[in-house]
């Protein structure tokens, strides 16, 4: 066994090493998981207590140690949607029986557990910059013209493999709570034919600011969904929803690389994240 490494190898590796020691930005893209925070009512929330505080127990030396417990649904906060997520007509992704495959407690082929972690390319969309205003209207629909335009605007265009985040300005809502979720007023989001576009395109994964990517209707609520079932039943591209895109929008940084690793639950259909966007400092 030969012990001389391969150039290619190694200077990659070098590559590598040097942009991280010339500096880089780190943006999180990430919402802090706290108790109450705003979600999508389909799913379990998140809660957070301390059974053991401080002083509850003192060691003989005087130390003590505080401890935590948790309970939450897998689709809150920042989150990424598995392929095991959606089913149409009782398939999801490559034909596999929704029923059967939940037989068991747990998805095998296509839980969370399936998601290699990311570090790809990423592409911010910035549809507000686009249209000049704020933020999207609740529930305004972001169509491919607007895709297009987004990229045309700033000189950017989506390749196969990428992780594409659609910037809405909706995450500006989020701390008010009631108003991020958009019950009334429906939320802004991503066509059927923009998630369309964005499979043709052959990306890897898409995110928005939002609790369910594609456009929610006024009053409408999560009674159709299309554009989870173009990307995760028909194409197979991940869904990462609720993202925090203000700082990376506020930057101007529309090309970055972009990291991501989901919790290692077996057979889930979906994971807390806290994604990554890497530029050069």
């Amino acid at each position: 066994m030969s012990s001389t490494t391969p150039a290619g190898a190694s200077a990659g590796a070098d590559t590598l090493l040097d942009v991280v020691s010339a500096g880089v930005d780190v943006i999180d893209l990430g919402r802090q998981l706290r108790t109450g925070m705003p979600q999508s009512p389909n799913h379990p929330q998140f809660w957070h207590t301390l059974p053991r505080r401080h002083g509850d127990m003192t060691r003989a030396d005087g130390g003590s140690a505080a401890n935590d417990m948790i309970t939450t649904g897998t689709h809150v906060g920042t989150h990424i949607d598995a392929l095991a997520h959606v089913s149409h007509n009782g398939k999801m992704y490559g034909g596999i029986d929704a029923v059967e495959a939940g037989i068991g407690g747990k998805y095998d082929q296509l839980g969370v557990h399936t998601i290699a972690p990311m570090m790809r390319r990423g592409v911010l969309l910035d549809i507000p910059a686009l249209l000049e205003v704020e933020h999207c209207a609740g529930g305004y629909e972001i169509t491919v013209a607007d895709l297009e335009g987004a990229c045309a605007r700033q000189g950017v265009e989506v390749r196969a493999g990428d992780v594409v985040l659609v910037r809405s300005g909706w995450g500006s809502l989020f701390e008010d709570g009631t108003a991020y979720l958009g019950k009334e007023s429906g939320v802004p989001g991503v066509s059927e034919a923009g998630a369309q576009w964005l499979a043709e395109h052959e990306v890897h994964a898409v995110g928005a600011d939002t609790i369910a990517f594609e456009r929610l209707a006024p009053s409408g609520g999560h009674a159709l969904l299309p554009a989870h079932r173009v990307l995760l039943v028909e194409h197979g591209i991940y869904i990462i929803e609720s993202m925090d895109l203000e700082a990376l929008a506020a930057a101007g940084r529309h090309e970055f690389t972009f990291v991501l690793v989901p919790m290692n639950i077996y057979g889930a259909t979906g994971s807390p994240v806290r994604p990554l966007a890497v530029v050069p400092a």
